[in-house]
């Protein structure tokens, strides 16, 4: 994972107040937090952080420029306004080139599973350790022809050189299940509500076509 370079700004504002006047300047109020150091309050660039934190992935790593000294940056926790899908603040953790981090690394299904099949994904991430300069991106995972009862588990992905997998090795990552039929789901439902002793009520269509009983006094009008 390359880091993007990123000119930073000393924030010595705080309050909503000021961090409203930031994002009127179309900027982002940040935080750079450092194991046993002072939290950094800085005022990022809002276009290029969005940019850089869409090409990094969960883990962006950014290079962040303070005041002519160049830090690194692990991206930890991302706010974006939920309706103008714009940055409201970040938060950063500091590391170093070469030290090892934590990470929850996303897993992306790729290809198409074989016929009358479900693929669910039972963990959409997994935990690993990792160089903060070569996170991975994400775990790429094909279902390509895959039969129905296919599990794959954490230790079935493939992890690049220096990376550890955290998360237990025999956690579930993806299912292939057998897709069920619209009538078998019924099935089960009525099943189900015939134990709980749930009746149902008859629908219009189910009335319509019942059979017609026939009423006392039919046979002696004729």
């Amino acid at each position: 994972m390359s880091s993007e370079k990123i000119t930073a700004e000393v924030r010595t504002e705080f309050g909503k107040g000021a961090a409203r006047r930031i994002r009127r300047e179309h900027k982002v109020p940040a935080v750079v937090y450092s194991q046993g150091g002072e939290p950094q309050h800085l005022t990022l660039p809002g276009h290029d952080t969005m940019m850089a934190l869409k090409h990094g992935g969960a883990n962006a790593l950014l290079e962040l420029d303070i005041d002519g000294t160049t830090q690194l940056a692990l991206t930890k926790q991302v706010q974006v306004d939920p309706i103008r899908r714009v940055l409201e603040h970040v938060d950063f953790v500091a590391v170093k080139r070469g030290e090892k981090v934590t990470v929850d690394v996303p897993v992306v299904v790729v290809g198409e599973a074989g016929p009358d099949t479900l693929v669910v994904t039972e963990n959409a991430t997994v935990s690993v350790e990792a160089e903060a300069t070569h996170i991975p991106e994400s775990f790429e995972v094909s279902v390509e022809g895959a039969e129905a009862g296919t599990l794959i588990h954490a230790s079935d992905l493939s992890l690049p050189s220096g990376t550890t997998l955290l998360t237990d090795p025999e956690t579930l990552v993806v299912n292939v299940a057998q897709q069920v039929s619209a009538e078998a789901l019924e099935a089960e439902l009525e099943e189900a509500e015939a134990e709980a002793g749930i009746e149902r009520e008859e629908s219009d269509e189910d009335a319509a076509d019942a059979p017609a009983e026939s009423t006392e006094g039919d046979a002696d009008s004729e």
